[in-house]
This record gives C-alpha cells, structure tokens and sequence, in this order.
C-alpha cells in the first residue's frame, strides 16, 4: 500500500499536545492509553505509513518524564481471557509488555488489579509479579459504578482503593485490552493525588475514532469494524457541537459516559476542566494523513478483513452472530463485496479448477501468486513457496525443494508423529528449505526473500490450520479465509 500518513509528524504534533496537557494541571497528567501502545496494526493498516509502535515512539522521546502504570481486570485473569490476535492470556501479555518496554528504555512503576475480590487466579498472578520485583495495587468494584457518584467520589468508593505511588509527571495508563479498568484507574488516581495536594489532569490517547474526519469515513468506519465486538457505535459528539458549534467524531462509550465524567470531576475538583469527551482526547492523527484516497482504500481493505474474520469466527463458534451482522451492515453501508478484496476471486477460481484447498497471495508489488492443494505440499505451503521464488526471480518450474528432500519429513509425521496428513505445513516447508538451503543456491535465494512477505495479502479457499494461521501471523501476511473446514 502507498504511504498515505506522515508518522514523524504524528509523533512530533502529538508529543507536544501531550506536554501542553501536563502545563495545564500541577505539573501531574494521567494519561489513558487507548489501543494497543505497544503494536497497533490496526492503525498501521487504515492508516498506511503509521509506524504499529508509534505510540511507543512517542513515548520514549518523553522516557525522562513518563512512567508506565499497567491495568488489567482480576474477573479476565480468572477467566484466562487471550488477547486474540497474539494468542496468549491477558496475565503473561502484561508481563510481556513490561519486558518490552522495559527493553526500551521505558520505566514501569506498577501494575494494578482491577475488580479484584481476591480471585484465585488474581491472587496468583500479584504473587507472580511480586516475585518478579513489580508493585501490585488492588481496586475494588465499587457498587452502582458509574452512576452512584456520591458513593464513587467518596472514601468508601475511590477512597477504598490503593494508592498508586508515582513518581513523574506523565503517568501513562495501559492494559492489554479493552474494558481492564484504565478510566476508572485515573479517575480514582486524580481523587487520592487531591487528597494530598495535587491538582492532576488527565487525559486520553486515542487514535481512533479521527474526531476530525466525518462520522462515515471509511477510517472511521474500520474502527466500528474492530470493534465491533464490543458494540461500540461511532456518533457526532453533541456535547464539543453545542459548546464549540463544531462538529466532531467521538464513540458512546465516551459520549454516554461524559456526564458522568463531568459531575465526577465536578465533584473532585469543583469544577470541570473539560466541556466535551472530544476536549477530554489527545489525537493528531487526522492532521497526520498525507494522502486520503490511500487511506480510505486501506479501511476499506480493513473492513472486508474484519468481516471474514468474523464469518470464520461464528464457524468455530469463537463469534456472535450479531458481530458478523454489524460487519456485514458496514460492509454493505460502504458499499462493498468480499470480491473486492484481490486475493479471493484468484483462491476461489483456484481451488474450484483443481476441486482442493487453494491460497492466493498478493506480493507488495501489486502481483497475485497463488497455490493448490498437492501430494507433498498444502496450498499455504504451495503458495507460501511460489511467492518466495517469484519475488527471487526464480521460474516456476525450478524446484528449490526436491520430493526427496520432503519424504523424510513426510515419514517423521506419519509414521513416527502420528499425524494423518502426509502433506507439509508452511513451518514445515521453512525448516526444508533452510536445510537445503546449505548446499542450494536456489534455496538460498529463495529464504532470503521472507521479509518481503511482510504486508502482503493472502485469502484461502478454507479455514488454515493453527500452524499455516501463525506461520503468516509471525511473516506478519494479513490473512483472511473461506468460512469452511478442509
């Protein structure tokens, strides 16, 4: 895809707006982290040219005055809940992202268990993080929340909280996923930090809904179709319209709860700092877009993605029937058919010519490779190989892998593994063509060629196995596939 958004600027437009924020308060910002910090490939996706650790980059310009507080739900410890596009649960991808930005540079202050009612598997996690040198603090549910704001502002509310010791200016608020807790996480915060003396703000980082892009921009768009899981609806922010006459995209989940929000502050403070949830945001990105048109296609792309991964998803019984209803209502707002994703009408021909399993693979130069379903190869693998050789300038008809390069691995999972099928897995085909390629040229050049597969598109005639799924997940190849078993 094009480069369609300036991310030097991002950083620089954001970075700044983020240090006005901190000047306005006593010298002390919350600052709640919308999105993934660490890797937004959605953003990176409807927005070509967003670096997918932008918010990261941003950071560590600002390492000498931010501190990282990270929030995660004691309910999604207990019910292992798995981040969906790394595969791994909530508890270990806290401790991962504490790794990573610690690796950068970054200081990590604490961790903080929300709804916590000594879950057993909460207890556990808090015991694992201590031994690992990392502070723990406990909030609570607090019954009525948000509505019961006497009860909430109040020192059997906030006030039954722990305290979370900070130490920088710009406190930086994140969790895993959505829903962990992070805007209550502040809030209580700004209550304690009153209670000895300071006026904190705070603020959210969000990329998403653009509050400066229209309500049905494809951007925008994409967004619901991210999100659409969670039900969140794009609307115009009535409260930034009424106070400013102008008019901006925000989500409901901030518009509904803005009221609540202000009377919260009201409360705090005697006063509101904010007079719209749009005021309440730190968001740059739609100054940032350098070429629309690349990025409305791209969010179209998005949209098409989400929708099929949702089809897959009500398949395995992993997706609500009114989640792929929402994607299939956005799809239709935009105008849009899954053919018009590249790779589907080559894979569907594909696989209805040869009657088996087909992939299509779109390189980043805008060419469609595709592969079928053979004695020795799957089609992820047949097509993972094609394109390789294709981007080595290697012709078709050269084998970079001979039959009895294969037949070993073949005999080692069938009859010594247990496996059914003979056929390789594109790890499989990865780990052969690194073992030829010590002695081939061919094989050589073709390993050489995986980078490059990063971006590109792939859509299979049915749904991959876990090991084709993380084989592209790990090349980072978008993947969509057929809602239907082999």
């Amino acid at each position: 895809m094009r480069i369609s958004f300036d991310n030097e600027k991002y950083l620089k437009m954001q970075s700044e707006h983020i240090m006005e924020r901190i000047e306005k308060f006593d010298n002390k910002l919350y600052l709640e982290f919308g999105g993934k910090l660490f890797d937004d490939f959605h953003a990176a996706r409807v927005l070509p040219g967003f670096a997918a650790d932008s918010k990261l980059q941003m950071l560590m310009q600002l390492a000498d005055q931010a501190e990282i507080v990270m929030v995660v739900s004691a309910d999604d410890i207990e019910k292992n809940k798995i981040r969906g596009d790394l595969g791994i649960t909530y508890d270990n991808d806290v401790i991962r992202l504490i790794e990573e930005f610690r690796g950068k540079g970054l200081y990590v202050g604490s961790v903080v268990l929300t709804k916590y009612a000594k879950q057993h598997g909460a207890v556990a996690f808090q015991t694992r993080l201590e031994k690992l040198g990392i502070k723990v603090y406990r909030h609570y549910l607090i019954p009525g929340y948000p509505a019961n704001i006497p009860l909430i502002v109040s020192e059997e509310g906030f006030g039954k909280n722990d305290y979370i010791e900070t130490t920088r200016p710009l406190v930086v608020v994140t969790a895993p996923g959505p829903g962990s807790g992070k805007m209550s996480t502040c809030l209580s915060q700004l209550y304690h930090e009153l209670k000895r003396g300071v006026r904190a703000g705070y603020a959210k980082y969000e990329t998403f809904p653009v509050w400066n892009l229209s309500l049905d921009h494809p951007v925008n768009l994409a967004y619901e179709a991210a999100t659409a899981d969670l039900n969140d609806i794009n609307m115009i922010d009535p409260y930034h319209l009424k106070t400013y006459g102008e008019t901006a995209v925000n989500y409901n989940r901030d518009v509904e709860i803005f009221p609540v929000l202000n009377t919260i502050f009201m409360k705090i403070y005697g006063e509101s700092p904010y007079a719209s949830p749009t005021d309440m945001g730190v968001n740059m990105a739609g100054n940032c877009i350098v070429d629309e048109e690349g990025c409305k296609e791209a969010s179209r792309q998005e949209i098409i993605r989400r929708y099929y991964q949702a089809l897959t998803g009500s398949t395995e019984g992993k997706c609500s029937d009114e989640e792929v209803g929402k994607l299939q209502l956005l799809m239709n707002k935009e105008g849009l058919a899954v053919t018009d994703r590249k790779t589907v009408t080559p894979a569907l021909e594909r696989a209805e010519e040869t009657g088996k399993p087909a992939v299509a693979i779109e390189l980043n130069d805008g060419n469609i490779i595709t592969g079928k379903t053979g004695e020795l190869l799957g089609a992820s693998s047949a097509a993972l190989l094609n394109a390789l050789k294709a981007l080595a300038g290697i012709p078709h008809e050269v084998m970079v892998l001979s039959p009895e390069s294969i037949a070993p691995i073949q005999t080692l999972k069938t009859e010594y593994l247990g496996s059914k099928n003979p056929r390789l897995h594109t790890d499989e085909v990865l780990i052969a063509l690194s073992a030829t390629a010590a002695d081939n040229e061919a094989a050589r050049l073709t390993l050489q060629q995986l980078p490059k597969l990063k971006g590109c598109q792939v859509h299979s005639s049915v749904m991959l196995s876990a090991a084709d799924k993380k084989t592209f997940q790990r090349l980072e190849c978008e993947v969509t596939c057929e809602p239907k078993s082999m």
